[in-house]
């Protein structure tokens, strides 16, 4: 009689249901999980795990995530000269006077350090850890790119007329791309048809696509189509200094983590191991980006442009190269020139500062008229507020004597 009087609202049928619902649905799950494993292998990309880690981990702590290479610290440190003092009470923001310490709030700043005639006068972190823990600089990266190669320039094993299919040959085309020459890579003058999209939503293409790719090689090879005339203007795009990146890793016979320690890294005194992100394990390091050390080594990148390229009495950077980045060549974005991967600000005609800039806030900022260095890591926008920093800078060097 049960049987027969069993309804579909019955306990038992309605369990069947769900379980069978409960079957279909983690059939489906598995099979999005399998399929998006199988896409991700197939374009050569990072597998989903990795993709959803990368959305939800915070941008200064990415290093986490990726296959690295290390760069030792130097076996003789050079710790920078401390005075600290009290940070300035207020700097101009957005139009008005704001008080610095909501101001490095609300830009999601996790490290603040400020440098007069090399001494270290004011530092500030949004936790304690975050003084000796390494940061991912992004686009800082750029900027140590361009000092390796400076030094290459220097010593005539490179020259801005040497084409990027004369040193990398395995990505000729034989068409308009082979006539790209290390000069247009320096100065974002390519063409190459990569865009510079950080948008979560395009994981798979431009710049988002050399980030997440499995195989930067491949990636490459995939995209040397050309947007413009190479040289006939600059537009900013990261692959031109992952090309940059692999030119000097390929001249010198040995990866560009490794070039980066034994050239700058040793000579600069750095205190702390710092890494390089690869591809993957033993891999291509993401030249454009992806440069991790603690603040103070970075902060020495900024000391070492400032006393024009030397440490001491040895010079890393020469009065050329020294001559090369702080001569700007070029309007990379509105307002904004560039010059061999660093960056002239507005306004730069008047102080005569430049910087190295990563995107979501990373700054090594050098204002020589008031011998000073500024370094900012942060989690901030995408290229969010640049300007506006740049004014909270000078105000905050104002005060180096």
């Amino acid at each position: 009689m049960g049987i027969a009087n069993e309804t579909s609202t019955s306990p038992r049928r309605r369990y069947r249901g769900a379980r069978r619902a409960l079957v279909a649905t983690g059939a489906v799950v598995v099979a999005i999980v399998a399929g998006g494993f199988a896409l991700t292998a197939a374009l050569g990309m990072k597998n989903p795990v990795f993709l959803v880690r990368f959305l939800f981990t915070p941008r200064s702590e990415v290093e986490v995530l990726y296959d690295t290479r290390k760069i030792s610290a130097s076996p003789h440190p050079r710790p920078i000269p401390e005075q600290l003092q009290p940070l300035s009470q207020t700097v101009p923001w957005k139009g008005r006077n704001e008080d610095i310490l909501r101001v490095l709030r609300e830009t999601e700043t996790n490290v603040f350090l400020v440098m007069c005639h090399g001494t270290l006068v004011n530092e500030w972190y949004s936790e304690p850890g975050k003084k000796t823990s390494r940061e991912s600089s992004w686009s800082i990266a750029k900027s140590v790119v361009s000092i390796l190669i400076g030094q290459l320039i220097g010593e005539g094993k490179l020259s801005e007329n040497t084409k990027l299919v004369a040193a990398l040959p395995e990505f000729a085309i034989g068409g308009k791309f082979d006539e790209i020459t290390v000069k247009d890579l320096l100065d974002m003058k390519s063409g190459i048809d990569m865009s510079e999209d950080y948008a979560e939503y395009k994981p798979f293409t431009g710049v988002a696509g050399m980030q997440v790719t499995a195989d930067l090689h491949a990636f490459l090879m995939k995209n040397r189509a050309l947007a413009f005339a190479t040289g006939s203007r600059s537009e900013y795009r990261s692959v031109d200094t992952q090309y940059l990146s692999m030119i000097v890793a390929r001249i010198e016979g040995e990866p560009l983590a490794k070039v980066l320690e034994h050239r700058l890294w040793h000579p600069l005194g750095a205190e702390d191991d710092a890494s390089w992100n690869l591809d993957h394990a033993d891999g291509i390091e993401r030249g454009f980006g992806n440069l991790n050390a603690t603040p103070r080594d970075f902060a020495k990148l900024g000391l070492l442009a400032l006393a024009g390229g030397k440490v001491g009495e040895q010079t890393l950077i020469s009065p050329a190269w020294m001559a090369r980045i702080t001569t700007p060549v070029a309007e990379a974005e509105p307002g904004w020139m560039y010059a061999a991967q660093w960056w002239h600000p507005p306004g730069h005609e008047k102080n005569g500062d430049y910087t190295a800039i990563g995107v979501y806030g990373q700054y090594v900022y050098v204002n020589p008229k008031h011998h000073a260095v500024v370094t900012k890591l942060s989690d901030y926008g995408a290229q969010q507020d640049e300007a506006e920093l740049i004014d909270v800078f000078r105000s905050v060097v104002d005060g180096c004597h």
